[in-house]
């Protein structure tokens, strides 16, 4: 069974933010993409680059190292997929973020 880690309200991640959080060791970008909650693995595969500080384009989240852009529903690369970054599973329950620590 999958484990969920709560990382606080939804009301601290409005519509159109995202922001850095650890999730079981690991650190997670988290998105607000028109009031729905999405997570990625927040390392850019082309340099590292902290995903949880781009900027949201519609679904695309665009790292602010050099622009790369991950399609925020899939982990999905603009660049291909060699390039593609994990997704994490999100639960919102009673108003708190939970997002799998698998």
């Amino acid at each position: 069974m999958t484990e969920f880690v709560c990382l606080g309200p939804v009301a601290d991640l409005p519509p159109g933010q995202c922001r850095e959080a650890s999730v079981g060791g690991r650190s997670v970008a988290l998105f607000n993409v028109g009031g729905e909650i999405r997570a990625l693995a927040n390392r850019c595969t082309h340099r590292g680059g902290p995903l949880g500080q781009g900027y949201l384009d519609g679904d695309t989240i665009v790292c602010p190292w050099h622009g790369w852009g991950f399609d925020t529903r899939t982990g999905q690369s603009q660049m291909g997929s060699d390039h593609d970054v994990r997704r994490f599973a999100v639960r919102v329950e009673q108003d708190q973020i939970f997002v799998a620590a698998e």
